[in-house]
């Protein structure tokens, strides 16, 4: 589970928990700001920008290696805001070691990977009322979707009408608890079908 551009903070730790419950997974949340945690925007926003994208894949590969040595058969990535971004390059960038991702409201940048190269199985989930230009609106979740048949992506596209960015963060204001449910009950449907040997 990969952290949103705060950091691992207590919110994160909590929905990680709430997934493995759910699922009856073994979760795991990387912390990609290596301790350091945002209380306001400016502050996400700057760890956000000054995080080494590259390097946050590298560490997510030793997670999922590290799951793998501890008798996981496979592993899915899952991710919230910058976590959904890493997601999708994660599924882009290691596809010989992981299983099936749901990136959660964000894209990441062609510079850092093409996510039409993406051969694991694919659920997006994304608020049709997010209004990140650039990272996550419903402009950019078009552009994704283009490129997902461009390159013969086995996909799923979940759109939650009522849901802006950030929707399934109990802690912040766009919080939208039906549309959480809802995802986060796909996702494991998703993934325990991804998973399973």
């Amino acid at each position: 589970v990969i952290q949103e551009w705060w950091g691992m903070n207590k919110q994160i730790k909590e929905e990680a928990h709430d997934i493995g419950k759910m699922g009856n997974f073994v979760t795991i949340v990387p912390d990609l700001y290596r301790g350091k945690i945002a209380t306001d925007h400016e502050e996400a926003g700057h760890l956000m920008s000054n995080l080494d994208w590259p390097g946050a894949v590298k560490d997510i590969r030793a997670t999922i290696l590290h799951l793998k040595s501890m008798g996981c058969k496979k592993v899915g990535v899952t991710g919230f805001c910058m976590g959904g971004a890493l997601s999708l390059a994660a599924g882009a960038l290691l596809q010989d070691v992981v299983d099936a991702i749901a990136p959660f409201y964000g894209i990441p940048d062609e510079k850092l990977c093409d996510v039409s190269t993406i051969k694991c199985p694919v659920q997006c989930h994304f608020g049709a009322l997010d209004d990140l230009v650039g990272f996550s609106s419903p402009k950019d979740v078009e552009k994704l979707e283009e490129k997902f048949k461009a390159g013969n992506v086995d996909y799923e596209m979940n759109i939650y009408d009522e849901a802006a960015h950030a929707f399934t963060n109990s802690s912040g204001p766009n919080y939208h608890k039906d549309s959480c449910h809802l995802a986060l009950q796909r996702l494991c449907t998703f993934m325990n079908k991804s998973l399973v040997e």
